[in-house]
C-alpha cells in the first residue's frame, strides 16, 4: 500500500527537525542489555528474603513461632525500604568520607534528574561507571539491605520482642549496614582503598550480620528449655522450599554484583553453582561420617553454607577454586553449627552465625588466595588483582574490621533498644509462643 504523499512530507519534516536534536544527543546511553539483567537480579535478591529466607527460617522453628519468623523477613522487608530510602542509601552510596556517605541523597534527593541516565559511583580516578541508571542500582542495593538484617533474626528466633525488632533494625541499618556498605563498596570507602575484594558481600553481608547474629545470641540469652526440650523443626519441607529460593534467588546476589549482563556475572554464576554444590555434598558426607546419617536439614544448611562463602569471591575467581571454596565451607559450617557452638555454649537459633558468619570469613579470607587477576582486571589495572599473601593479609584485615565494628556497635544497640522497649519476651510468652503473644494468630 502507497503512502500518501503528504504524510510522507510529514514523515521528512519531522525528521529533519530532529536530525539536530539527534546529532547534539552523544552522551552516555543505558545499556538495555546490562539494565534488563539487572532489574531480574533485584527481583531475584527481594525473592531470597520473601518468600526465601521467611520460608527457609520459619520451617527451621517450631509450630508456636512459625507466623511470627516470617512476620520478621517481611516486616523487615518493609521497614528497610523505607529507611534505605530516607538515608541508608545516602550513608552508604553517598560521598561523604572514608567512613560514611553524607546527606547528598537524604530522601534520594537528585536520583530523580538523572533517572533516564547511566549512573557513576563516586567522582575523580576512583570512580566507578555504570551502563544502568541509578534507580536500578539504588534498588538492587536496596534489597541487600534487606536480606542482612532479616539473616540477623535467625539467631534470636523464638525470643525477641516485635517492638525491639523494629526499633533495633532501624538503628542497626542505619548505623551498621550503611557505614560498613560505604567502607566496602564506595570509591571512597577506606576498605575500597585498602584493596579489598568483595564482589557481593562476604563482609557487607554475611559477616556483618552473622557476627550481629552472635551478639544478640549472647545478650538476649538461651531460650527456655534449651538444650532439654524438644526444640526440632515444625515443617522441614517449608525450609527446603526456602533454601531452593535461596539458591535460585543468589543467582541474582552474585552474578548481579556485576553489574550487568557480561562475561564476568556469566563466571560468577558457573562457581555459585559450583561452590553450593561442593558444600552441600562435603557437609553431607562430614554429617554422614559423625552422625550416621545424612539429613534434609543437613543439605539445605550445606547448600546455605556453600553460597555463603563464594559470595565475596564469585568474581574473581574460576571454577577449581570455587569447587575448593565449597568444600571448605561446607565443613567449615557444620563444624560452627555443631561443634563451635556447643563449646561455646552460645544459643545461636537457626546458625546465623555458624554459617554466615563462619562461612563469610572463609569466603573472605580465600579470596585473597584464589582470586584470578583477569577477572578484574579494568584499563586503569590491566593485571587486575591476583591471590597472594599480601591478598590475603589484606582480606584479613577487612574481614577483622568488619567483624569487629558489627560485634561492638551490634551490642550498643540492643543495650539501646533494651532501655527504650526491651529485648525479650516475659516467660509465660515465649512458652505460650510469639505468634499469638506478639500478633495474636497461630496456625490451625
Amino acid at each position: 500500500m502507497r503512502m500518501p504523499a503528504r504524510v510522507l512530507a510529514g514523515l521528512g519534516l519531522a525528521l529533519l527537525a530532529a536530525a539536530p536534536a539527534l546529532a547534539q544527543d552523544d552522551g552516555p546511553k543505558i545499556d538495555t542489555g546490562d539494565t534488563a539483567w539487572m532489574l531480574t537480579s533485584t527481583a531475584l535478591v527481594l525473592m531470597m528474603t520473601i518468600p526465601g529466607l521467611a520460608l527457609f527460617y520459619a520451617g527451621m522453628v517450631r509450630k508456636k513461632n512459625v507466623l511470627a519468623t516470617m512476620m520478621q523477613s517481611f516486616a523487615i522487608t518493609a521497614l528497610v525500604t523505607v529507611v534505605w530510602s530516607i538515608i541508608g542509601y545516602s550513608l552508604a552510596f553517598g560521598e561523604g568520607n572514608a567512613y560514611v556517605g553524607d546527606l547528598s541523597k537524604l530522601f534520594l534527593s537528585g536520583v530523580a534528574e538523572n533517572w533516564d541516565k547511566p549512573f557513576t559511583l563516586g567522582t575523580g580516578d576512583a570512580a566507578v561507571a555504570f551502563t544502568i541508571p541509578e534507580t536500578v542500582f539504588l534498588t538492587f542495593q536496596m534489597t541487600f539491605a534487606i536480606i542482612t538484617p532479616a539473616l540477623i533474626t535467625g539467631a534470636f528466633a523464638d525470643r525477641m520482642k516485635f517492638s525491639a525488632l523494629v526499633i533495633f533494625n532501624i538503628l542497626w541499618t542505619i548505623l551498621i549496614y550503611s557505614p560498613v556498605a560505604h567502607w566496602v563498596w564506595h570509591p571512597n570507602g577506606w576498605i575500597f582503598g585498602l584493596g579489598a575484594l568483595d564482589f557481593a558481600g562476604g563482609t557487607v553481608v554475611h559477616i556483618n550480620a552473622g557476627v550481629a547474629g552472635l551478639i544478640c545470641a549472647i545478650t538476649l540469652g538461651k531460650r527456655l528449655g534449651y538444650g532439654h526440650d524438644n526444640m526440632s523443626p515444625f515443617n522441614l519441607a517449608l525450609a527446603v522450599i526456602g533454601a531452593s529460593l535461596l539458591w535460585v534467588g543468589w543467582f541474582g546476589f552474585n552474578a548481579g554484583s556485576a553489574g550487568g549482563a557480561g562475561a564476568r556475572a556469566g563466571m560468577a554464576m558457573l562457581v555459585t553453582q559450583i561452590a553450593a554444590g561442593a558444600a552441600t555434598l562435603s557437609w553431607l558426607f562430614a554429617e554422614w561420617a559423625t552422625k550416621g546419617k545424612p539429613s534434609v536439614l543437613g543439605a539445605i544448611s550445606g547448600a546455605v553454607a556453600g553460597l555463603v562463602a563464594i559470595t565475596p569471591a564469585s568474581g574473581f575467581v574460576l571454577p577449581v577454586p570455587a569447587l575448593i571454596i565449597g568444600l571448605v565451607a561446607g565443613l567449615a559450617g557444620f563444624w560452627g553449627a555443631t561443634a563451635l557452638k556447643h563449646m561455646c555454649g552460645y544459643d545461636d537459633s537457626l546458625d546465623a552465625f555458624g554459617v554466615h558468619g563462619v562461612c563469610g570469613i572463609v569466603g573472605s579470607l580465600l579470596t585473597g588466595v584464589f582470586a584470578y587477576g583477569a577477572l578484574s582486571a579494568t584499563t586503569a589495572a590491566p593485571e587486575g588483582v591476583s591471590g597472594s599473601f599480601d591478598q590475603f593479609i589484606i582480606q584479613l584485615e577487612a574481614t577483622a574490621a568488619v567483624f569487629a565494628y558489627s560485634a561492638i556497635g551490634t551490642f550498643i544497640l540492643l543495650k539501646i533498644t533494651d532501655v527504650i522497649v526491651g529485648l525479650r519476651v516475659a516467660e509465660d510468652e515465649e512458652r505460650e509462643g510469639l505468634d499469638v503473644t506478639q500478633h495474636g494468630e497461630r496456625i490451625a
